[in-house]
């Protein structure tokens, strides 16, 4: 249970950290309008943060590490996060900066971004499958 609650915390820390970065760099720039940077502090709050909360929950009352999907949710989840995140950090500096990205270089921010997003999503999945495993074997 410490191990989950301490990634809940190395998380609630970068939400933090996010929300920080985006308020003054935006401001410091001078930028009112929309952007990704927005985005990162929710992000890493609710899919970070709670996410990891609920797990410890589980975690203490279930050796949750015995189970094989739930290994691979840890895996998966831990990179698709922080990618997703980092790629909305980079998006939203470019926005802010006013940056003319390439098409390729446009792309390449999507398409990572999106990988993360896959990630995250299969960890998600990896998670729910573990905590159905964990309620059969409470029968």
């Amino acid at each position: 249970m410490k191990k989950y609650l301490n990634i809940s915390l190395a998380y609630a820390i970068a939400a933090m950290a996010g929300g920080v970065f985006y308020r003054e760099f935006t401001k410091y720039s001078g930028f009112t309008g929309v952007t990704a940077l927005g985005k990162v502090h929710a992000h890493l709050f609710l899919l970070g943060m709670l996410v990891f909360l609920v797990v410890a929950l589980y975690g203490a009352h279930n050796d949750l590490t015995k189970i094989k999907t739930f290994r691979a949710f840890l895996w998966t989840y831990n990179i698709g996060v922080p990618l997703t995140a980092v790629m909305l950090v980079i998006r939203g500096v470019a926005q802010v900066k006013g940056l003319a990205l390439s098409a390729a270089a446009n792309a390449s921010i999507s398409g990572i971004a999106g990988i993360g997003h896959i990630l995250t999503g299969a960890g998600i999945i990896l998670l729910l499958l573990s905590l159905k495993t964990v309620a059969k074997n409470e029968k």
